[in-house]
């Protein structure tokens, strides 16, 4: 089962810049996207049913603005959109996919970098979500969260973390939330779990400032958080960077579960 997940930063501009045509070769089962900033209306056929794959997904009430999406080769059980909490499921942040004993979800966490106002928005997010989490852990079904998390879990995760102690998605309160979540909770990093030491080839976002993509100052902020039982099964990642369609690279993996 292969799983790919993508922060677009605008499903119409990633695709002119050739995503669904890379896509036709990638032969993923799941393609989680986020940040698609449109409306139904705005997609093409070739947005919604992209070679073989079925897209789902959760927009938000503002348009151009975040919106989160799911690609099936088969259909679902059910089509989630929203974890429950107004504030957010207004913005189009969660859909998730439910078969049997199993479920994909595409989550686009907010960023805090813009102003204060937003970072505490953030820290809302943060504390409505983990109970979220919780539920999915302890329902004993199999469960992938893919997404931009906007947070940099350890020093190995960004190339300059001297210079963001202080800075939104590198902030302590940020990274204790996922060290919680992948120690006492029991969620894994799935990529960090097959690459344990690797830092610039893991990096999934690079700053459009200064020179940050030529000169590889990135950071690791796209991931795949799996339960235990379908972590166990990843065999290989990879970050595709030979093409940019946005901001963030995409990144895949590949899992021996069969549902």
């Amino acid at each position: 089962m292969r799983i790919l997940s993508a922060n677009l930063n605008g499903i119409r501009s990633a695709a002119t810049k050739g995503f669904f045509d890379w896509l036709a070769g990638q032969q993923a089962d799941f393609v989680c996207v986020q940040e698609v900033k449109a409306q139904a209306a705005d997609l093409s056929v070739a947005m919604q049913q992209a070679h073989g794959l079925t897209g789902y997904f959760h927009f938000a009430e503002k348009k151009g603005y975040s919106g989160t999406g799911v690609y099936a080769q088969q259909a679902p059980q059910q089509v989630i959109t929203g974890f429950g909490v107004p504030e957010f499921d207004a913005e189009g942040r969660y859909t998730e996919l439910v078969y049997p004993g199993f479920s994909v979800i595409s989550a686009y966490f907010p960023s805090g970098s813009s102003s204060e106002e937003r970072q505490q928005a953030k820290f809302r997010f943060l504390a409505a979500f983990l109970p979220h989490l919780d539920q999915l852990a302890a329902s004993g079904r199999e469960v992938v969260l893919c997404g931009d998390i906007n947070i940099a879990h350890t020093e190995r995760d960004l190339k300059n973390w001297k210079g963001n102690l202080k800075n939104s998605g590198f902030l302590p309160e940020e990274r204790a939330w996922l060290t919680d979540l992948f120690g006492p909770r029991g969620w894994v990093d799935v990529y960090r779990r097959l690459y344990p030491e690797q830092e610039g080839e893991a990096y999934t976002w690079w700053s459009n400032r200064g020179q940050a993509w030529a000169n590889n100052v990135g950071w690791r902020i796209d991931y795949q958080i799996a339960t235990p039982g379908l972590a166990a099964t990843a065999q290989c990642g990879s970050v595709y960077k030979d093409q940019r369609f946005s901001d963030h690279a995409p990144l895949t993996v590949d899992y021996s579960f069969s549902g």
